[in-house]
């Protein structure tokens, strides 16, 4: 379904990935952990369009898509939920969800698609008038991962969605991310909490110095001494 071959990327002269080389096959979650600086983020912001690969191919359902701008990206079919959330705070949940179904496909849908995500997250059909900056932060990542869902993706970009929340909203957004799994779309997830991610993913890979040192079935990766030391904590 996503294929990367040797991508290389970064910002002016800094380089943030060298030659990676990933892919995720169609009803797959797959992790991307790593140390911070390890270049996960960039790698998200490649595959949506945010910044453009200095070098190797981009592939999505057979389309190359490197260096095409966010919005086509988007239209092939891939939302991005980005590290901190990004949301609207002043506008309403409803209103923040509209947002992300802004492409002319998405829009002749958007009540079918206010529903699901209502039917997913009942608690955002319960605060839809109220603003988004006045939610929780577990529920600023719902509505994160709603509005991402309103473009009617078929693979979803998670950047860092456990950041900042308190521990017992953790496992209840592993959860969440599980439910969603479950609706059918593929998933690629970066994440500090290998342990957790790890419990969630098919496969992972990990990512030290803009560079894919390992990768293969989570449980295996989890089983590793030196992943299980530097990584789990254990």
């Amino acid at each position: 379904m996503l294929e990367l071959r040797n991508v290389t990327a970064g910002y002016g002269a800094f380089t943030a990935l060298w030659d990676v080389t990933l892919a995720v096959e169609r009803g797959e979650a797959v992790a991307v952990v790593g140390p911070n600086g390890a270049g996960k983020t960039t790698l998200l912001r490649v595959i949506s369009g945010v910044i453009a690969p200095r070098g190797g191919d981009f592939v999505f359902e057979d389309a190359p898509l490197g260096g095409r701008p966010a919005h086509e990206i988007v239209a092939h079919g891939i939302a991005h939920v980005p590290e901190g959330r990004r949301l609207f705070p002043a506008l309403t949940v409803t209103e923040n969800l509209k947002m992300g179904a802004f492409l002319r496909s998405a829009r002749k849908d958007f009540r079918d698609s206010l529903e699901r995500v209502y039917a997913l997250f009942p608690v955002l059909a319960e605060r839809h008038r109220q603003r988004a900056g006045s939610l929780s932060g577990g529920e600023q990542q719902m509505l994160a991962v709603g509005r991402a869902l309103m473009s009617r993706p078929r693979l979803i970009l998670f950047d860092e969605p456990s950041m900042g929340l308190a521990p017992v909203m953790v496992l209840r957004l592993f959860d969440l991310i599980r439910r969603v799994r479950e609706e059918g779309y593929t998933i690629l997830i970066v994440e500090q909490n290998v342990r957790q991610v790890l419990k969630l993913v098919d496969r992972a890979y990990l990512l030290e110095v803009g560079r894919v040192k390992m990768h293969g079935r989570a449980a295996e990766l989890s089983e590793q001494d030196f992943v299980r030391k530097a990584y789990v904590g254990l």
